[in-house]
């Protein structure tokens, strides 16, 4: 009887006939059949089948996309779905797509400039405080107190001019002239010209040289990297001069030569007083240069007479004893209330040509550089030449920059976000780290120092006697440093905040010739207690530095957008091509991506059901199913199925039900009871 009902369950929905039949006979089977359900969820199905599924729960992206288009207030979307022709349906779609994408072209435009600055130009007029002000004498060291270090590189160098061009310096220096032949004929003989000497190169034959010192002929090997020059050249003819620098295990070569013998002369020169003075203690190099009453003659400042104690040493290694004025001292920054030269700083400096090195220097005069009081002095770099015999007149303009910081530009506040170390004891600056990036690098490829910049921890000044072939790495380093190729120009950022003088330079013949005769005689008698001498105009030379107004010129960098501007104007964008807002937007994002990837997901996780169901269904070993039977939702029993009579006039299906063998009586019951069997008919 179980498996009768199993059948019965699978196959039947209304009724079957049930009455007593014999083996063999067909039981006719129902008209139709539908799958077991409750009575809830058949009114839920039915009610679904008579309503339109739309939105989230739609059957198909289509039908989703279709009922969007339908409520959305975007009207061009609208208009896709209720025009009527093709031709205006494409019109639309192509004006909508445009409008989408100027939409994202616009958007993309204001998110790429969002970080753009503007940059305001604000005039203050205000008290002003007064720059910083630091002057130095061309020339380092004064020459009496050097010659003794000097002694051996001024003989081969005059011995290289009188080669070279057939005479002596000129008459003016015989008598020093005296003193280094008395010097050389009974001291020692150099010991450092043979190991970088001064050659003459013939274009033609590149291979060999004439060596200035011995004058005989020698191999040269090595590239030949020609620094030329428009300024006076060897007699016109084929000769080049320059010299040959190598490793230290002289296998790699370059030899520098020069169109003109004036650079050649003067480069080699400084390449051997850089070596030679970087022996020397500093104590000694400060004593050996210019002392601040020696430079200073005069001071004045706003009105009021200064001297050498408002000046603090700075020592150069290129150009020995500077002073700085208003360098901060006991924490008092000088300010100033008017414009105008007499309210600025006035000084009158010595600057005792006859001191002069001949080979170091070839011009006369002093240095001066406007900075701040926390900034390094870089005289050789921004430096500004003063005349002897003039009155140089400098008018300063202030100008302050604020630049904003990353992500608006690369600049940096204080540098501590740069990866090298400042060897330099100032406020970071971009020629700080260029300068200190190059010297790190001189340190760890060449094991020393470069003389005319700070020394780093824990390093030593390149000199002949601990690194004998330090210059060909110095020149191979700073060629790479000049074409970029150490990196230094890509670490290295500008600062953020610094503030410019911008300097206007006038020059007037100073003394003229009627107070001549009166303020040379005065500035002696002043002076004479340091220089023991007569002065004359051209070891004198006069500053004046002043601001030509208290105008203060500020360029300000600010963010150009906001957040909120952003989001007015990604709002303006969308009304403008869409007719939609925020709220819209929202709605996009919701069906085109959460309700179409519910949709998508939908139709897989079904897929997947349906695959996991026929694969864990047993195999069917019965009949083929019949589709025009359902199952009732009320099983039928085998008592129920008995009681039913047949129904009159029913139809027999095409396709007639199995025969169940379990219905044949006289096989189930092999005796009739006396109480179920039938009266007989009369």
């Amino acid at each position: 009887m179980l498996a009768l009902h199993r059948e019965q369950h699978r196959w039947c929905r209304d009724r079957v006939l049930a009455s007593p039949r014999p083996c063999g006979t067909e039981v006719s089977a129902p008209q139709s059949c539908t799958p077991a359900m409750a009575p809830g969820e058949k009114i839920k199905a039915k009610i679904k089948k008579n309503l339109p599924v739309t939105g989230p729960q739609a059957p198909t992206i289509k039908e989703l996309m279709r009922w969007y288009c339908l409520n959305t207030n975007t009207h061009g979307c609208r208009r896709i779905v209720v025009s009527r022709g093709r031709l205006r349906r494409l019109l639309w779609i192509l004006f909508t797509l445009t409008a989408v994408a100027l939409i994202f072209w616009q958007c993309a435009l204001l998110v790429f400039s969002f970080y753009t600055v503007s940059v305001s130009i604000k005039i203050h007029f205000q008290k002003l405080d007064f720059p910083a002000v630091t002057i130095c004498n061309i020339n380092p060291y004064k020459y009496s107190a050097v010659r003794d270090l000097l002694a051996d590189l001024e003989q081969e160098t005059r011995a290289a001019l009188k080669t070279l061009y057939g005479f002596s310096e000129i008459n003016s220096r015989k008598r020093r002239e005296a003193e280094f032949r008395s010097l050389a004929s009974g001291g020692t003989q150099p010991k450092f010209p043979n190991l970088v000497p001064l050659l003459a190169f013939n274009q033609d034959e590149v291979s060999k040289a004439r060596d200035f010192f011995t004058g005989r002929k020698r191999k040269v090997s090595g590239s030949i990297i020609h620094k030329a020059s428009d300024v006076v050249h060897v007699h016109e003819s084929k000769e080049v001069v320059g010299f040959q620098l190598c490793s230290n295990d002289t296998s790699e070569c370059a030899v520098y030569t020069f169109s003109s013998g004036v650079n050649a002369i003067q480069e080699w020169y400084k390449l051997h007083y850089m070596n030679i003075m970087a022996q020397v203690p500093l104590g000694k190099k400060i004593n050996m240069s210019y002392s601040a009453e020696e430079l200073l003659v005069t001071c004045s400042f706003d009105g009021r007479s200064c001297d050498a104690r408002n000046f603090t040493l700075f020592h150069h290694p290129m150009h020995g004893n500077c002073y700085t004025f208003n360098n901060r001292e006991n924490e008092t920054i000088l300010s100033t209330s008017m414009g105008g030269s007499e309210y600025g700083l006035q000084v009158i400096l010595y600057i005792n040509e006859e001191e002069y090195n001949p080979f170091l220097v070839s011009s006369t005069g002093a240095k001066v550089i406007v900075h701040r009081q926390d900034e390094y002095p870089f005289i050789e770099d921004v430096g500004t030449e003063i005349e002897t015999a003039m009155a140089t007149s400098i008018g300063m303009h202030l100008t302050e920059s604020f630049k904003l910081s990353e992500p608006y530009s690369q600049c940096t506040e204080d540098g501590s976000d740069v990866p090298i170390k400042n060897i330099y004891n100032a406020a970071y600056s971009l020629q700080i780290c260029l300068h200190s990036c190059f010297q790190t690098k001189m340190v760890e490829k060449c094991g020393c120092a470069q003389y005319s910049q700070p020394l780093p921890a824990e390093a030593n000044y390149c000199n002949y006697q601990q690194h004998p072939n330090w210059m060909y790495c110095y020149y191979q380093l700073h060629q790479a440093f000049v074409q970029e190729q150490l990196g230094c120009q890509s670490v290295c950022r500008e600062a953020c905040s610094f503030k410019e003088w911008t300097l206007t330079t006038s020059l007037a013949q100073w003394p003229s010739g009627v107070s001549e005769k009166w303020l040379l005689p005065v500035l002696t008698w002043d002076q004479g207690r340091q220089t023991h001498k007569k002065l004359n105009k051209t070891d004198l030379a006069k500053l004046l530095i002043f601001y030509k107004d208290l105008n203060q010129r500020s360029i300000v960098e600010s963010p150009a957008n906001s957040i909120e501007m952003l989001l007015s104007n990604f709002g303006g964008q969308l009304g403008l091509w869409m007719s939609c807002s925020v709220v819209c937007v929202i709605e996009i994002i919701e069906v085109f991506f959460i309700d179409s990837l519910s949709i998508v997901a939908r139709h897989q996780w079904q897929k997947a059901k349906g695959w996991w169901a026929r694969r864990q269904a047993p195999p069917n070993l019965g009949g083929q199913d019949n589709p025009s039977l359902q199952i009732d939702d009320d099983l039928p029993t085998f008592t129920s199925a008995l009681r039913l009579p047949p129904t009159p006039g029913a139809q027999v299906p095409g396709t007639p039900p199995p025969r169940y063998n379990t219905l044949c009586l006289e096989k189930a019951f092999s005796d009739q009871l006396t109480d179920t069997q039938l009266p007989a008919e009369s």
